[in-house]
């Protein structure tokens, strides 16, 4: 039985809150993850005909005979499908099948005109796989590496969409036909975190493979994911199925909130349903879709029209034929090495390797701002993940939306490192950059009087100025209230309009104290 969003929100919310005020022992359960993933291959054409893939072209305008399941016409397999979905298998270390099989995968939607899938069941393209890849999550933990088994990759053909209204329902067939690899994940992950963090660290994979935009908006990549908990000892529970999770963000929250949801039902006494959810980003809760009291009946049959697909393996390369060896070659530097590189070459921490090379157009500003440059690596990591990130979430804008250039960055560090400005002062001028200001950084620090005051003598005479002002706090200070020194570096820095050398003023104020006693 299907049921439409409104009707899930109105019978879900109200049961769940039974649970809510359970206490859940989480000490005594353990919580297993499978995750199956869509990505729809990065290819103008479709699987097995000659229409377009273009997102957001108008209502039934992607659409061949074939897709139409018009009588007569036959699916012709392309080329590009097959070599991406072995390229992505290659990078995630799979055993290729140099022979795999397409088959036919019925069931009745309204928008998969033949009534059938061609999928691959019984041979895929490749199996047995594994990606190792890194959890971290800032501020909650260090990060840790874990491995993932991949059961499979095939190739698919995805259905097109059914668009209900009030008093009827449309179908729009463009995405029928969009070709897809499918790449199911063994049960090896535990809680949310994994999840997310596996599905950031595929993206990349894909992204650099070029097989896949990865664009979740688009629905280029979907999330389905298989949870179930057990006590130790015991064998795996009924699992749920949490179908379509749309954004990284989602398949945590889904994940997390579904692993809790079976806690508390367990912990109350409950029993867990075998059952298909979706993820309710609004409310941030999975809700019920159908059961899976019956198992669904598929009536598997290899698909005629398709004859078995075979792969080249070893040096010769015969034209026509998708060679193995020569699609490995053309594997590009994956993430978890690009980490190894940065850390290994450049003297920078696990946390900074990953968040730098998690987000892509951070990576590339980071290698573009250090190109020929002489200034630490670890200092325009640090100011990138922490200075740059606080701009980017304050201004609201996305990186590639802003005039900041790999040149403006370059520009900042130089004059941090050569204690030109102080790291405040580079906030500002990042401000500033932010704002629209197309001068380069050292023109902006000149202009604005900027430049920090590096000259003891002026330091020193700035920090007796705070001190003769602010007797009170030095009062405190000195019978012992240590926590009153930084309240007095605060001064020094309002009065230099935070151009000051702070680690110079530390030293004289420090200096000048002890004088006082």
């Amino acid at each position: 039985m299907f049921l439409s969003h409104k009707s899930l929100q109105a019978i879900q919310i109200q049961p769940l809150k039974q649970y809510y005020s359970i206490t859940i022992n989480k000490s005594k359960w353990k919580s297993v993850v499978g995750l199956e993933v869509h990505a729809q291959i990065f290819s103008e054409s479709k699987l097995f005909s000659g229409a377009a893939t273009k997102f957001l072209s108008p209502v039934n305008t992607n659409v061949s005979l074939f897709d139409m399941a018009t009588p007569g016409t036959l699916p012709i397999l392309n080329k590009r499908c097959v070599e991406a979905g072995v390229l992505t298998a290659l990078a995630l270390n799979c055993t290729i099948n140099p022979i795999s099989y397409f088959d036919r995968k019925h069931y009745f939607y309204a928008d998969l005109p033949a009534g059938y899938q061609i999928t691959q069941q019984r041979a895929p393209l490749a199996r047995n796989g594994n990606l190792q890849f890194s959890v971290f999550t800032t501020g909650v933990q260090k990060p840790y590496k874990t491995n993932v088994r991949l059961k499979q990759v095939q190739l698919e053909q995805d259905s097109g969409k059914s668009l209900h209204e009030s008093d009827r329902s449309l179908v729009d067939l463009n995405r029928a036909g969009v070709p897809l690899m499918e790449l199911v994940f063994e049960p090896d992950l535990t809680n949310g975190e994994e999840a997310a963090a596996l599905i950031k660290e595929l993206i990349i994979i894909l992204q650099r493979l070029n097989t896949c935009s990865c664009k979740m908006e688009e629905g280029a990549l979907r999330v389905d994911a298989n949870v179930s908990i057990h006590q130790d000892g015991e064998p795996f529970g009924i699992r749920s199925e949490i179908k379509n999770i749309g954004s990284v963000r989602g398949v945590a929250g889904a994940v997390k909130f579904e692993i809790e949801r079976q806690m508390k039902i367990k912990e109350s006494g409950g029993e867990i349903v075998n059952e298909t959810r979706a993820w309710d980003m609004e409310n941030r809760v999975t809700v019920p879709m159908r059961d899976k009291e019956v198992q669904q009946d598929y009536r598997y049959m290899p698909e005629p029209n398709l004859p078995p697909l075979h792969l080249d393996v070893g040096p010769i390369i015969r034209d026509g034929f998708i060679n193995i060896d020569s699609l490995k070659s053309k594997i590009p530097e994956l993430p978890e090495q690009t980490r190894i590189r940065l850390r290994e070459e450049l003297g920078l921490t696990a946390e900074q390797c990953i968040i730098l090379v998690n987000d892509p157009s951070l990576l590339e500003l980071f290698i573009g701002s250090l190109n020929g440059q002489k200034f630490r690596a670890s200092t325009l990591a640090n100011f990138l993940i922490n200075e740059l990130n606080t701009a980017l979430n304050k201004f609201e804008v996305e990186l590639h939306d802003t005039q900041i250039r790999a040149l403006h960055i370059g520009e900042i560090i130089r004059m941090l490192e050569g204690s030109l400005i102080n790291r405040s002062t580079a906030k500002m001028v990042l401000d500033e950059l932010f704002m629209g200001n197309l001068k380069a950084p050292s023109e902006i620090v000149e202009e604005k009087g900027w430049k920090q005051i590096v000259d003891e003598a002026e330091l020193r005479k700035i920090c007796q100025e705070v001190i003769d002002e602010n007797e009170k706090m030095v009062t405190a200070f000195l019978k012992g209230k240590v926590k009153v020194f930084q309240a007095l570096l605060g001064a020094v820095a309002i009065k230099t309009n935070k151009r000051a050398d702070m680690a110079k003023c530390d030293k004289i104020m420090k200096e000048l104290l002890h004088n006082i006693k």
